[in-house]
This record gives C-alpha cells, structure tokens and sequence, in this order.
C-alpha cells in the first residue's frame, strides 16, 4: 500500500519486499509471538477505494508477502500466523460489516492454497479504524455519530482491535477532549451495549450473506486481475491498483459535488453560519529544535567509531542482498538485514542513519503522479456550476493565449495525496493545464518547479498541519525569485484560527474541506483575472 497510496516509502519495490522477507526470517526465530506486519487496506479506502477494491488489493498484497516469505527459505506457518490486516470503516454500515465477513472467507480460501499445516496461518486477524474522509470541517460535531456508525460496523463485523478517530480531524490534529470522546466512543459500545458478546450477529440475514457473497465475488476477480500481472509487486509497476483508485476517488468527488451523493452538513442540510471550535495548536519549530538537540546529545555521547562499524556492516548486508536480487530476482537474508539493523541501534546509531546506511546501495524510490482524466467530468458534465467553469477557463485561454496552469505541490512528510490528485483530476478536466509535484517536496522545489513550467497558480495540499512552517517558505522563495506574479492557494486540513496569518504572508485563497471543485476553479480564475 505504501507504493499504491500512502506514500510512506523509501526503497524501490524489489529491496523493500526482500526487507520484509528478512524481517519474516528474524522475526519467526527471535521474536515468534510478534506481529510482524499489519497488512493496510486502510489507506486505500482513504485515497478512495470501494470496499471490493480495498478488499481485493489488501488481501493480494498478503499473497505477495505469503510468497516473500517463502522465498526467504521459510515455511507458511513460520511467519503468516502473526500476520494482521487493517481495513477502515467507512459510513456505508451493512457494506463495512459484509466486507470484514468477505475478507476472513477469502483469506481462507486463499492461503488454503499453500496447504498450511497450522490452522491460525489463514485465520484473519484484524485492526480497524474508523474513516477520516468521512469527517466533515462543516458541523463537525456530526462527526461524533460517524464516528459511533463506523465504529458498531467495525465492532459487529468483528474487528480485534479498533481505533476511533477524533470529530476533529477535518480540520486540525486532535485536541485531548476530543481523543477522549472517540475513546469513550468505544467504551460506550463496550460496556453499554454490550456489543462484543455476540459472534456474527447479522448471520442468517438474507441482505447481509448476499452483500457479503457479492464483495467476495467481486474481490475475487481484481485479485485474479493482479494475480494474472504477475502478482501485486508486478502489477504496481504496471499502475494498475493506483490508476482503479485513483478513478474511484474521482469519480466520488464528483458525485459528492454534483449532489448524487450526500454528505450531511456539505451538501445536504447545509448550515448558514461555521460552527466554532478550539483546535490543537503545534509549534512546529519548537518540535523541530527539541528533536535536534537531542540527536545533537546522543551523537555526543556515543562511540562513533562503533557505530560507523555497525553501519557499514549493515551496508555490506544491503549490498548482499542488491546482489541476489540481480542474479535471481529474491533474498535469501535470513533476518542479517534485521540484526545488522538492531547491532546499529544498540550503538545508538540513529533511524536516518540506518536508513541512509542501506539506501546507498537500494537507492531511493520517487513516486510519479499525474491526474486521471475525464472521469470527474463525466460523473459533473450535466453540472451548471461545472459548465460555468469550464466556460470561464475558455474564456480565460481565449485572452491569455494559453490555458490556466496549475502546479499542485505536496511538502514535508505529508503523504496523503487523495485531495491532491483530486483536484488535479477535477482542474483538468476544467481545462486547465495541470502539473503534479514529486511527493514530500522542499518549498524551493515547489518554487523552481513552478517557475520552470511557467505555471500561473501554486496549489498546496497540506493535511499534516506544515501549513504554518512551510507554505511562508514558497511565498519568500518567490519573492527572492521574483515571481510574485505566481499566485499560491492552499486547501486541505487547515484550522480557520490559521488562515489570517496565511493570507498576510501572500496566499491568495485558502480551500477546505467539502470545497466543490467548480467553486475553486470559478474563485481562483476570478483571482487570476484580477
């Protein structure tokens, strides 16, 4: 999932699976009781994925590891009994149910392949959590009930674990209060309802064992379609799960904002005045001087020599393992990868250090993105806003000589890159001329970018509260530059307290969530125009 949609990558495909054939072998033989790897399906409902797709790519990244595991030398029932999945919860309740009871069936039936001797390597365990994109930042103590609909579904569909998000993540991090309530969440459910002393209450309901027939029927034939690719690795490099995402999360764009579907509070019962909350307020800078000086302490205090020696031991592993995948396309590490890894942090060798140590002979992957085209349009063409948009931006090319151009920018750590490739998908089909930014971009990247492809408007998608630090940055960078002519919005998850500074630092207009695509097209054509 980190190479379909989260992000969270460092390594091409290749090592990064031969890391997880290692840690298999490392962990069977040091640590058998420790969950090895939690198998995410959450990120891809996040970054738009139906259930059958969430369902079908999940479970085909588990096949893959089942054979890097086996590839590493090990036995099915060494390492896939401490295997775990995570699915998200979203608003669709009986769907949500049915697809925790289609995923323990399919894994079953899958894993049953290799013959497994212990009958806990193809049971399913999971972890659930309920959705963010549900959350709205409009009357945001509506979500306290999505948040309670997702959490009975994850609970009667039988989740082992189960995290509930905060009523206000649409629009900041998370306060103390509003942890509290998402636990108190479950607690209600737990020891009010009694929700947990039942085993598969809806069985026998004829509309849930065919909504759950249905997704396993469904799921199964993207499976075969990856499996048929070659496999999931195979099929990434191909792009086909990233583009049937990508698609999908388009296309729900578009009908959440052409009112096929409704979202209570946005588009549906909407509230004439903001409701207003305190939000949680994270000083970047202090977080960023704290973390420095530490590391600053710990180097101090180390044996360097004994910690360069551990890295380069680690290298020299990495270097193995480059070798093997060359001459026969898997690893056979044996949990080195793992030891030489734990030998450097024992010599209190840092995280980036140790990362950095193999990434001289792995090198470092850099995803691509470019938007989907036309699916957005299709779902909104009937649209009056949509046509006013797109006859603006006729309008627009017609006296400019060229069509509006856009770069949208992702910086720091921030990987959540739904609402970026959205709004690139939907200006696209606008008709303006898009460019899409290297995920975790520096603000002078963004800027020498921006300026090399003449773009007219910097898009910043920030849903990792860096708004703060970063987006002042572009701004100073183009004024050093001198290209103020470049106009710089913003858009995702960013506290209302937060846009004043915004704006007196130069950005032009600010988008949060629940924003239709056509209204942000229409204001930031007005704005360009002057």
């Amino acid at each position: 999932k980190e190479f379909m949609v989260r992000n969270t990558y460092i390594y091409p495909p290749a090592p990064s699976m031969a890391i997880i054939g290692d840690l298999f072998a490392y962990t069977s033989s040091h640590m058998p009781r420790f969950n090895s790897i939690s198998i995410s399906g959450y990120h891809m409902h996040e970054a738009g994925a139906p259930a059958e797709l969430e369902l079908a790519y999940t479970l085909a990244d588990g096949l893959e590891y089942i054979r890097t595991g086996l590839s590493a030398g090990l036995s099915l029932d060494d390492f896939a009994p401490r295997m775990s999945f995570f699915w998200a919860i979203g608003m669709d309740h009986f769907t949500e149910i049915a697809k925790l009871r289609a995923g323990r069936q399919l894994w079953y039936e899958l894993v049953s392949k290799f013959e497994p001797q212990n009958p806990k390597s193809a049971m399913l365990r999971t972890h659930c959590q309920t959705s963010g994109f549900s959350l709205t930042e409009q009357d945001p103590m509506n979500n306290l009930g999505r948040t309670a609909i997702e959490a009975m579904a994850a609970v009667m569909g039988h989740t082992q674990s189960l995290h509930t998000n905060s009523l206000d993540e649409a629009i900041a991090l998370p306060t103390e209060d509003s942890a509290r309530l998402a636990r108190e969440t479950q607690l209600m459910m737990l020891n009010e309802m009694d929700l947990t002393q039942t085993i598969d209450p809806w069985a026998g309901s004829e509309w849930m064992e065919w909504k759950t027939a249905d997704l396993v029927e469904k799921a199964r034939a993207y499976i075969q379609e990856i499996e048929d690719s070659g496999g999931m690795t195979k099929a990434l490099e191909q792009g086909i799960p990233t583009r049937e995402i990508e698609r999908a999360a388009a296309r729900k764009q578009a009908r959440l904002d052409a009112r096929k579907e409704f979202r209570v509070g946005v588009n549906l019962f909407e509230q004439a005045s903001d409701f207003d909350m305190d939000t949680l307020t994270v000083d970047q800078a202090e977080v960023l001087k704290g973390q420095q000086q530490a590391l600053e302490q710990l180097k101090k205090a180390r044996d360097e020599q004994a910690v360069q020696e551990a890295l380069t031991a680690l290298t020299q592993v990495a270097e193995s393992v480059s070798e093997q995948l060359s001459e026969q396309g898997f690893a056979h590490t044996k949990g080195e990868i793992m030891q030489k890894a734990i030998d450097a942090a024992r010599v209190r060798a840092t995280l980036g250090e140790i990362s950095d140590a193999m990434e001289r002979v792995f090198g470092r992957y850099q995803g691509k993105m470019s938007p989907v085209r036309g699916v957005y349009a299709m779902e909104v063409e009937m649209d009056e806003s949509f046509q006013e948009a797109v006859q603006m931006v006729r309008e627009f090319a017609a006296e400019e000589g060229r069509q509006p151009r856009i770069l949208v920018a992702k910086m720091g750590q921030d990987g959540h890159d739904r609402g970026a490739k959205v709004i690139a998908t939907g200006f696209a089909d606008v008709g303006f001329d898009v460019d899409i930014g290297t995920l975790f971009s520096t603000p002078e990247e963004v800027v020498n970018q921006a300026i090399e492809n003449d773009v007219h408007v910097i898009g910043i998608s920030s849903l990792a509260a860096g708004h703060n630090s970063l987006v002042p940055e572009v701004v100073e960078h183009l004024r050093s530059e001198g290209r103020t002519d470049i106009m710089v919005i913003c858009g995702g998850v960013i506290p209302r307290k937060d846009y004043d500074s915004l704006f007196d630092v130069g950005v032009a207009a600010i988008f949060g969530p629940g924003t239709v695509i056509s209204h942000a097209v229409k204001e930031v054509v007005e704005l360009l125009k002057g």
